[in-house]
């Protein structure tokens, strides 16, 4: 399963809290991040980046405020060569997933990030990054379940402020766009932390095949 999202949606207690409860009806659960895990090169891509534009490194709290200049930089050139790194990290992924399902002693896999949240930073509102994102999802590997963890961005940005509030603003609409377009995507509507869980659940419950047998075990939804 994936947790997408824009900065400061709150996918990092999300995912703390599925893992917990899957873990606690004994369940073997493994936690991947996108960024670290599949990405490739992912220490000089944010080398570069900081060298070129000059933004800030780490992540922002309400108490240290950051101004991170990467992927919300904007220029043609940039754009294809995000959709080249992109493609490449598409690939990695296909690779990861082919060995992930050989391993026998986890059940289940969970990605903080995926190659939505990539895709996210194209420019959706053109005809040519829209034919190149279907392109991508044609072969990227679907997870059984896919969130999109909504939240309003003013919200977001009080929380983790690291890029212009604009910024988030235009993010969450082409995640909104981009569920559309990947289709399967559960798309989790901004809500207190604990209602978000349990609609996690509840989505998690439905999407997975024969969930009586394989989650019979779990807690219950509360």
């Amino acid at each position: 399963m994936s947790f997408s999202g824009i900065d400061g949606a709150g996918k990092s207690t999300q995912i703390s809290t599925l893992k917990a409860w899957l873990n606690r009806s004994g369940h073997r659960t493994q936690l991947l991040t996108f960024w670290d895990d599949v990405v490739v090169a992912p220490g000089f891509r944010e080398f570069t980046s900081h060298k070129a534009f000059k933004g800030d490194q780490g992540v922002g709290s309400p108490q240290k405020p950051l101004h991170r200049r990467d992927k919300n930089v904007i220029s043609l050139p940039l754009t294809a060569s995000r959709f080249c790194l992109y493609f490449a990290d598409a690939v990695n992924l296909c690779r990861k997933v082919v060995a992930l399902k050989k391993k026998t002693d986890t059940d289940i896999v969970i990605f903080d990030r995926y190659i939505y949240d990539e895709l996210a930073n194209l420019p959706l509102n053109r005809w040519l990054a829209r034919l190149l994102i279907r392109f991508v999802l044609a072969f990227a590997p679907k997870p059984d379940v896919a969130y999109f963890i909504d939240a309003n961005p003013d919200t977001a940005y009080a929380r983790k402020p690291e890029y212009p509030l604009e910024f988030l603003r235009r993010n969450r609409e082409a995640y909104l766009i981009l569920s559309r377009l990947a289709g399967g995507v559960t798309v989790i509507a901004p809500l207190p932390v604990e209602a978000a869980a349990v609609r996690i659940r509840e989505a998690l419950l439905q999407k997975l095949p024969e969930p009586e047998a394989s989650f019979s075990g779990l807690p219950a939804l509360q």
